[in-house]
C-alpha cells in the first residue's frame, strides 16, 4: 500500500489525489490598486503649496513692517530732537568717544544733541575755544588745521535745517570731511575763523550702525 492509499472502513482501498501547490493569484493586466484621485492629489498640493508660502511670506512681511516702523520711528526721534534744538551742555565722555569728537578743555558755548535712526546715529556739536584748542580738537581726531580748505562749508543743507545754524556770507569760513571706516564716524567739521584767536567750530558727526 503506498502513502497515498489507506484502506475503507469496508476493506477497499481509496487512493487520495496528490496534493497540488497552491500558486498564488496573479493579477492581470490592469489590476492593482485603484488609480489616485485627481481631487486629493490636488488638494494634497495645495496644502503643501499653502503651508510654503505661509512659511515663507509671514517673516518676509513682518521684517518689512518692522523696517517701516524703525524707519518711521527713527524720523520720529529726529524731529522730536530738532524741534528741542541744540542743549547747551557738554556731551558725556561716552557720546565724545563714540563719536569721536574730542572737545577741548577750555571750550565755551558747548551745544549738542543727538540723533539716531535705522540708518544713523549722528551728533550735533557747536563750540568756541582758541586757536591752541582748535589745534588740539582737530589732531584729537586725526587731522590738522591744513585738512582746513578756505572757503569751504561742509555742513550739508539737510544739517543746517535740523540745527537751525546760520552759515553767513562775510563771515571767514574753513571746512573739512574728515572720514573713517565704518562702523567709525565720519565728522563734517566747519569753523568760523572771522577771529582766529576765538574759532567757532561746527561739527556733525555720524557714525553707520
Amino acid at each position: 500500500m503506498t502513502a497515498a492509499e489507506h484502506p475503507s472502513p469496508e476493506g477497499t482501498v481509496i487512493a487520495e489525489a496528490p496534493e497540488q501547490p497552491v500558486v498564488p493569484r496573479q493579477c492581470a493586466p490592469g489590476d492593482g490598486e485603484a488609480a489616485p484621485d485627481p481631487r486629493r492629489v490636488f488638494r494634497r498640493r495645495l496644502i503643501t503649496a499653502t503651508i510654503i508660502v505661509l512659511l515663507i511670506g509671514i517673516p518676509a512681511g513682518y521684517l518689512l513692517v518692522s523696517a517701516g516702523q524703525s524707519r518711521a520711528s527713527g524720523k520720529d526721534k529726529e524731529a522730536e530732537a530738532a524741534a528741542q534744538g541744540l542743549r547747551a551742555s557738554w556731551p558725556s565722555r561716552m557720546q565724545r568717544r563714540i563719536f569721536e569728537v574730542p572737545v577741548p578743555g577750555n571750550a565755551t558755548g558747548v551745544q549738542y544733541y543727538e540723533t539716531n535712526n535705522w540708518k544713523a546715529s549722528r551728533m550735533y556739536l557747536k563750540f568756541r575755544t582758541t586757536s591752541a584748542g582748535l589745534d588740539r580738537f582737530l589732531s584729537g581726531m586725526g587731522t590738522d588745521r591744513a585738512a582746513l580748505k578756505t572757503g569751504k562749508i561742509t555742513i550739508s543743507q539737510r544739517d543746517i535745517r535740523i540745527t537751525d545754524w546760520n552759515f553767513w556770507s562775510g563771515a571767514s569760513w574753513a571746512g573739512t570731511t574728515h572720514r573713517n571706516k565704518d562702523p567709525r564716524p565720519t565728522q563734517n567739521i566747519t569753523v568760523n575763523m572771522t577771529d582766529p584767536a576765538s574759532p567757532v567750530v561746527y561739527v556733525v558727526s555720524a557714525a553707520t550702525p
